[in-house]
């Protein structure tokens, strides 16, 4: 077991603390870089003030769960940050979910307020929601809002200059809280305290049922102090945030963390090589963290040269296997002074252990680092028991990261958290003698496309519903951009004609694009063991 004690100083209670700290201390910094708008720290602080004014307006009380469904933006970062100042509990949306994943997560949550993008990569989410959970909708029935099938969400907000006359569009929302004086909104942020949640995170288990990771103030503002400090994030930084907000990592380690320190945000809504590089280059990128694949498209583009990358100076990866050539490359190609690795989950406020500064390279690109100050990592035996050094095991953690629970689930949080509070990750992994930790494998099945978690058990549910698949069994495959992607076993209902590509386009309308199965190979029947469960390594070894 390793443990990581050292003191860590946090200057803030809340959320809504920092905020206001950081316009008054970083007032006349530029904060946020969007397109062709830039504004300052105080000018950011005073759009957050203006959005809870707004929140608080329409009814939003301390507790309220409130969703953001949108991309990387500035009016993402603003609708979040005002509704945590306004006391609301934080609710994340994958911008991969279609309408029905969305509604699922609305409707556990009990969302009271939405703010959703309009028209993102071609699709408009709010005709996907509607169809999802308007009239129709499966449990549809009169409510207070304007989907029937959620009945909790009273309000629609869409961060755009139109929307239909039932939602309500950004700018009339905001106009909404002008009679709400700052000393209302101030009020209302000074009730809070650390232990108050703030955020919850959604994640799939083994189940595929999504089940939301809850976190506080206190929690968030500890581990993103800490991660601050161990990445050396500073106030002349100029950070690309390309990791989406939807996940712990965009927002926390992008937006708190560059509130902490003064650093300017560069929200890039989706990741595109070429946006990418000349973002870097135009705006002085010094910051960049991201999955391996993200750097490795960088430094094998053929444009790269044509590129001014030279500010870049702090990189963070993790998520998957980071190739010790990667390390060197980012190094020695880009002139990268600080390269770490760390290793995080949603439900241990996304970050467990991570490298420090000064670590060899071979350790960084070999291992996750070390457990974090406030924490500790063991590696256990199917018993529970402690195991050696350099033996794989369960990855457990216990600290002040770990989430309160699971939302309104009980018995699925009593399955990961024991009575003495060590958490189970469902991970595999290897602690050396120094504690550095090397994940080796998933328990869960889970594996990871390009940086985002994609679970077997979920993707084959939703190849469930259609009409010609009697049963289906999802593993991952090596992918030589992505790391790994699905390939589904497919058992056809008698007499189907469904083919491979038929199902993979069905796939891509019906799911997030990373879930969806790159190959799809149908069999006979699933090999499966005496209890009946299908045998993943048999597949597997036939992948």
């Amino acid at each position: 077991m390793v443990s990581g004690w050292e003191a860590v100083v946090v200057e803030w209670d809340t959320i809504p603390e920092l905020v206001r700290w950081s316009a008054a201390r970083y007032a006349d910094t530029e904060a946020v870089v969007d397109g062709r708008t830039r504004i300052t720290y105080a000018e950011l602080g005073t759009r957050v003030e203006h959005a809870a004014a707004a929140c608080l307006a329409s009814g939003v009380e301390a507790g309220d769960r409130v969703a953001v469904w949108a991309p990387n933006s500035l009016d993402w970062m603003v609708a979040a940050l005002g509704a945590v100042t306004a006391g609301a509990v934080l609710v994340p949306l994958n911008t991969r979910f279609k309408g029905a994943e969305a509604a699922d997560v609305l409707r556990r949550s009990g969302a009271r307020l939405l703010f959703v993008t309009g028209t993102f990569l071609g699709t408009s989410y709010v005709a996907s929601l509607r169809r999802a959970a308007g009239e129709g909708a499966p449990g549809a029935a009169p409510g207070r809002g304007p989907l029937p099938g959620l009945p909790a969400l009273e309000e629609v907000v869409v961060l755009a200059e139109d929307a239909p006359c039932d939602f309500r569009t950004w700018k009339d929302f905001l106009a909404g809280g002008e009679g709400v004086g700052g000393a209302g909104v101030r009020r209302r942020a000074g009730e809070l305290t650390g232990g108050a949640v703030s955020d919850i995170v959604y994640t799939s288990g083994t189940t595929g049922r999504p089940k939301g990771a809850v976190i506080t103030h206190a929690q968030t503002l500890r581990a993103y102090a800490i991660w601050a400090d161990l990445a050396g994030l500073r106030p002349t930084d100029r950070y690309l945030i390309v990791n989406p907000f939807f996940h712990t990592f965009g927002y926390k380690a992008g937006v708190i963390a560059c509130l902490m320190r003064g650093a300017t945000m560069v929200p890039q809504p989706v990741f595109n090589v070429e946006t990418a590089l000349a973002n870097i280059a135009a705006e002085r990128i010094s910051v960049l963290p991201g999955p391996p694949t993200l750097h490795q498209s960088l430094l094998d583009h053929p444009a790269r040269d044509a590129h001014d990358l030279s500010a870049l100076r702090l990189v963070v990866t993790g998520a998957a296997v980071v190739p010790l050539r990667l390390v060197e490359r980012l190094r020695g190609e880009l002139g990268v002074g600080t390269v770490l690795t760390a290793y995080g989950l949603s439900e241990a406020s996304g970050i467990v252990t991570m490298c420090r500064r000064g670590d060899d390279p071979s350790l960084i690109a070999s291992s996750s680092g070390r457990a974090i100050p406030g924490t500790q990592v063991r590696v256990v035996d199917a018993s529970g028991a402690p195991v050696p050094a350099g033996t794989p095991g369960e990855v457990l953690v216990r600290g002040f990261n770990v989430m309160r629970g699971y939302f309104q689930d009980d018995a699925a949080t009593s399955q990961v958290i024991s009575a003495d509070g060590w958490l189970s990750t469902g991970d595999v992994g290897v602690l050396d003698p120094s504690g550095n930790l090397r994940i080796t494998d998933r328990i869960k099945d889970m594996f990871i496309v390009g940086g985002f978690n994609a679970y077997p058990a979920e993707i084959e549910q939703l190849l469930g519903l259609h009409p010609d698949v009697r049963e289906a069994a999802v593993i991952g495959v090596p992918d030589p951009r992505l790391g790994e992607v699905a390939k589904a076993f497919v058992v056809r209902r008698p007499g189907s004609p469904l083919t491979a590509d038929d199902l993979i386009a069905w796939s891509r309308r019906e799911m997030a694009n990373y879930k969806v199965p790159r190959a799809v190979e149908f069999v006979r029947e699933l090999p499966r063991n005496a209890s009946g469960k299908v045998v993943k390594g048999v597949l597997r070894g036939r992948g």
